[in-house]
């Protein structure tokens, strides 16, 4: 069994309207030195796979074909050893 920590964020070039208005709203309640805020995607998927190589495949094509827009959006991911129950 695998874990994949999936992190799906906006690229740099694309704008955060959100992420901006988050600034804001935090700098209006006195948190001072925030440069940027970004908004993104979080998943957690839990599979049962019998090798690393086929769990970070399988991830790698989940986030190309579903969970990822390549044109506004990146990804990355942790993948960990699960023990068996």
């Amino acid at each position: 069994m695998y874990r994949a920590k999936i992190y799906v964020t906006l690229k740099e070039s694309v704008l955060d309207p959100q992420g901006k208005t988050i600034k804001h709203a935090l700098e209006s309640l006195e948190f001072h030195g925030i440069e940027d805020v970004r908004l993104g995607k979080y998943f957690v998927i839990t599979m049962n796979m019998d090798s690393e190589k086929k769990a970070r495949d399988h991830i790698e094509n989940m986030c190309r074909k579903l969970l990822v827009n390549p044109v506004i959006e990146t990804f990355s991911f942790d993948l960990e050893k699960m023990k068996d129950k």
